[in-house]
């Protein structure tokens, strides 16, 4: 399964002999029932050419990729962990508004609690610049309650509501970051692709039901996790990533369905700048557009 907003590369080996042509389908796969969606089937053709020259030596294939065998791409070291809750909430409609969320209200979205503001001011160029009042750096490592994530249920109005802020996540150059994103059924679970911006990193696992801090890393793949930069979290279950925060920037974090980033499911991460003069942010260039 393919997530919006994901890249997948596939090695295809053509070695039939009697070739002719084949098809590649692909169709829409949607977790929530209540959503319409285009249903019908992409296909392309794949036809051999009888005129093809054969290949007489390996292909070549990109360097830039981690060895099989390295042992630094999924480490077991982790330095900052953090537990992110997903979850569609509501927000008070204003007065003399009409909202169509549930029950009147205004429909919002968040990560642990936090439906996040789009700042009038660039994070970008707040941070580099430090200019202050335009974010603040504390967005929690864990959701500020828990219960039953999954439970579908039981859902009751009083976890409905959100809290609005710009609240980022600051983390020290070179650290490794584990990050588990958990789907919670709050208003209807739902499977979200999760994209983080200026990384590609490890999903080094990934489960249904709620995650359990105590047994699940036991089920880690540390040996050949996948390497993507957007994980599709399962309806009513959870995704682990790691990655080294070796791009000193800062960085957006959000649901690729564009609905939810619109309502808050988003978030920032800034990573500082690290000692080698390679490893510092580098200033905007001097025609750069202001926002």
């Amino acid at each position: 399964m393919i997530a919006p907003g994901q890249t997948m590369d596939a090695l295809l080996e053509a070695n039939r002999g009697d070739g002719g042509r084949y098809y590649m389908a692909a169709r829409t796969f949607a977790s929530n029932p209540n959503i319409e969606v285009n249903n019908s089937t992409a296909t392309a053709i794949v036809e051999y050419m009888d005129d093809a020259p054969g290949r007489t030596a390996p292909p070549e294939f990109p360097t830039n990729l981690p060895g099989v065998n390295d042992i630094d791409s999924a480490t077991a070291q982790v330095d900052e962990h953090m537990l992110v809750t997903i979850a569609v909430n509501v927000l008070p409609c204003a007065p003399n508004e009409t909202c169509g969320g549930p029950d009147g209200n205004r429909q919002a979205a968040s990560l642990n609690n936090v439906s996040f503001v789009n700042p009038s001011v660039d994070i970008l160029g707040a941070y580099y610049r430090s200019v202050r009042g335009v974010f603040d750096a504390d967005f929690p490592n864990k959701p500020p309650f828990f219960f039953n994530f999954t439970d579908v249920d039981n859902d009751p109005v009083e976890r409905w509501a959100t809290k609005r802020g710009t609240k980022v996540k600051v983390v020290e150059y070179g650290a490794v970051v584990e990050v588990v994103f958990q789907d919670t059924s709050i208003l209807g679970a739902e499977n979200h692709p999760m994209h983080l911006h200026g990384f590609t990193f490890y999903v080094v696992g990934r489960g249904f039901g709620n995650f359990d801090e105590q047994k699940d890393p036991a089920t880690y793949n540390l040996v050949d996790p996948p390497h993507q930069n957007t994980v599709s979290v399962p309806k009513a279950g959870w995704a682990a990533i790691r990655f080294r925060a070796a791009n000193p920037g800062v960085w957006f974090m959000h649901c690729h369905f564009d609905r939810h980033v619109v309502w808050g499911m988003s978030t920032v991460f800034i990573v500082k700048d690290g000692k080698a003069p390679e490893a510092k942010m580098m200033p905007p260039p001097p025609n750069m557009p202001t926002c």
